[in-house]
C-alpha cells in the first residue's frame, strides 16, 4: 500500500492496516502518549495513543529519516563494541 493511499483510510481501516500489514519497529512514551513505529512498505507510521485510556488519537505517517530520531537514542549500540 502506498503512503498516499495510507493517509486516505478512514480510521478503523488505518488501525487494522497497522496491525496487520506494518512491522513494529520501536515504542516510545510521551508526555500523554505512547507512541507505537510501525514500518510499512516504503514508509513509517506513528501510532499516538492516549496514556490514559490507550484509544488511538492520531496516525503520523512520514517517508524521511528525520523523524526517526527520537527512536535513535533507545538502539544501544554497546553490544556492537565489544
Amino acid at each position: 500500500m502506498k503512503l498516499s493511499e495510507f493517509i486516505l483510510l478512514g480510521e478503523v481501516e488505518k488501525q487494522h492496516t497497522v496491525l496487520h500489514r506494518g512491522v513494529l519497529v520501536a515504542k516510545r512514551t510521551e508526555e500523554t502518549s505512547l507512541v507505537f513505529l510501525f514500518h510499512l512498505g516504503g514508509y513509517y507510521v506513528e501510532t499516538w495513543c492516549s496514556l490514559a485510556n490507550r484509544s488511538v488519537t492520531e496516525y503520523r505517517v512520514f517517508d524521511g529519516t528525520a523523524p526517526l530520531e527520537p527512536y535513535l537514542k533507545e538502539i544501544s549500540l554497546q553490544h556492537l563494541l565489544n
